[in-house]
């Protein structure tokens, strides 16, 4: 299964889950949904802004779990 590392990667910048969601600029609903991994899909444009703000790579944000 695919998921998203967000938080790991934000934990290693030593920034907060708000920070990201301010810097996202979406509902606060659909932010959490997609961090958490309780979504089916992500927008390209979102996993494009991830990279961004992130500084890193689609292959940094996205991990192959079992």
């Amino acid at each position: 299964m695919v998921k998203l590392n967000a938080l790991k990667l934000l934990e290693e910048k030593g920034k907060t889950r708000y920070w990201l969601y301010k810097q996202m600029g979406m509902s606060y609903q659909n932010f959490n949904k997609m961090v958490n991994n309780e979504t089916k899909s992500i927008q390209y444009e979102n996993i494009d802004a991830l990279c961004q703000i992130l500084e890193c790579t689609p292959n940094e944000l996205l991990i192959f779990e079992e």
